[in-house]
């Protein structure tokens, strides 16, 4: 006489396969989760970012803040990654009250006809000293060209780049070289 012992409608030995695979199955699903959770922790978006510059013939020091971004960044995979964002010229702070309503009017920056100053990027990459972005800044209706060289610390990337306000229409000085403006970014990053 054979005995067959059953288990939830299962035979012994279909019961053991069938528990093998769900083990399999939930590491599996472990694995899967695993990974996703690295994909995610790669990719980061801009959380904050604190800039500020300098108008180097004057020695005017300032910020700009009101920072608004859309960016998605993965340093593993430079290629994805996209940097887009705006600040508020309403926010433009240089120590000097007469001296930022000034520059906030129509001569100047027409804060009020052009309330943002946005920047996009065309292609980002890993250079000698960290990471390249180019793109294009858009002040006043007026597009250029922009590289911003950034370095990473921790969970935030330091850029600087250097322009120039006459090519935006902004010419507080009449030589093009008098109107070099250096700027630093301070972004910090949140997975």
């Amino acid at each position: 006489m054979k005995y067959v012992i059953r288990r939830n409608g299962l035979t012994l030995k279909n019961y053991v396969i069938f528990d093998a695979m769900k083990q399999k199955l939930l590491l599996f699903f472990v694995f899967l989760n695993c990974a996703f959770g690295l994909i995610a922790q790669q990719t980061a978006t801009i959380s904050s970012a604190e800039i500020s510059f300098t108008f180097v013939s004057k020695k005017v020091k300032g910020t700009i803040s009101g920072f608004e971004s859309s960016s998605t960044i993965n340093l593993n995979a430079l290629a994805d990654s996209k940097f887009k964002g705006s600040v508020a010229l309403e926010t433009l702070k240089t120590g000097n009250f007469i001296r930022d309503w000034h520059l906030k009017g129509s001569k100047y920056f027409d804060a009020d006809a052009h309330p943002k100053m946005t920047f996009e990027s065309t292609e980002v990459s890993k250079s000698n000293v960290g990471y390249s972005v180019k793109g294009k800044l858009t002040i006043k209706a007026t597009s250029k060209a922009l590289t911003i060289d950034f370095k990473r610390k921790e969970n935030q990337l330091i850029g600087a780049t250097t322009l120039f306000s006459s090519d935006f229409g902004i010419e507080i000085k009449s030589d093009r070289e008098d109107n070099e403006v250096q700027v630093k970014f301070v972004l910090s990053l949140k997975s």
